[in-house]
């Protein structure tokens, strides 16, 4: 079975960032992890999918856009996640 692409786009030493990702780890979740800490074309990338992101992370499931941490850590509350990670 497939699984949706997961992007999560992070900064180096940003802590929302590090609880995303632990939570994607615990859910043995796959993703592609984008550091924009230096800006640059994967910045510009985030920014297209997502116009109104000012902050990191910021989370990609399939075409999802969750948004940051605080939204992941709200779908796992909300029993939403697993469903969204298998797509």
């Amino acid at each position: 079975m497939s699984h949706p692409p997961i992007v999560i786009y992070t900064k180096f030493g940003c802590g929302f960032c590090f609880r995303a990702k632990r939570l994607l780890d615990e859910k043995g979740a796959d993703y592609t992890e984008h550091d924009i800490t230096m800006g640059g074309p994967k910045r510009e990338e985030m920014l297209e999918r997502a116009p109104q992101a000012r902050t990191v992370p910021q989370i990609f499931i399939g075409e999802t856009h969750v948004g940051g941490s605080d939204e992941l850590a709200a779908l796992e509350r909300a029993g939403k996640l697993d469903a969204l990670l298998e797509g």
